[in-house]
């Protein structure tokens, strides 16, 4: 009977940790518009630092200092678009130039 009964047991177990955390995204505004979700990202940034030296004092370890990355999410969004496309853009002239190449190194060797 236990057998039966563990399946379920954990299927729910993780249902309600899924539900959960789809819960607290919403409510705290990750799921809704860019302006909910950079209030959401500040009150993050704000809340984790204390969190952290807190849980360093209770442990009794210390983490080496983290680094400050400066990443613009933006930007590589941007930079991937442009060469996406201009790759899109030059590739039948590329594939002209190479076909060009073959077929000349193929006259060159069948001499």
């Amino acid at each position: 009977m236990a057998a039966k009964i563990l399946p379920v047991v954990k299927f729910a177990t993780k249902v309600t940790i899924a539900g959960g955390a789809l819960y607290v995204a919403y409510d705290s505004g990750l799921l809704g518009g860019s302006e909910q979700g950079s209030v959401a990202l500040g009150r993050a940034k704000a809340a984790i630092p204390p969190a952290v030296e807190e849980w360093m004092k209770y442990f009794g370890f210390e983490l080496p200092a983290t680094p400050k990355i400066v990443f613009s999410p933006l930007d590589a969004w941007n930079s991937g678009v442009k060469k996406s496309i201009h790759a899109l853009s030059v590739a039948p002239s590329t594939v002209s130039d190479y076909t060009k190449q073959g077929l000349q190194y193929v006259k060159d060797h069948s001499k």
